[in-house]
């Protein structure tokens, strides 16, 4: 489990994400808490996309 100490950083990370920056444009010390917090906003987008689509063959 993912312990996320800034939601601030976590929103800056799936807002850089959604404009289409890369994950290597994390602004944050590699190891730090601010870097985790912005790479799990980050990445949490594509983990909930992948829940949230249909199964393959499943009808629209």
């Amino acid at each position: 489990m993912t312990v996320v100490v800034s939601n601030k950083i976590w929103l800056e990370g799936s807002a850089a994400r959604a404009e289409g920056k890369l994950l290597s444009d994390n602004p944050y010390p590699a190891g730090s808490q601010e870097s985790a917090d912005w790479i799990d906003g980050y990445t949490t987008i594509e983990a909930e996309q992948l829940v949230a689509g249909p199964d393959a063959g499943e009808n629209l």
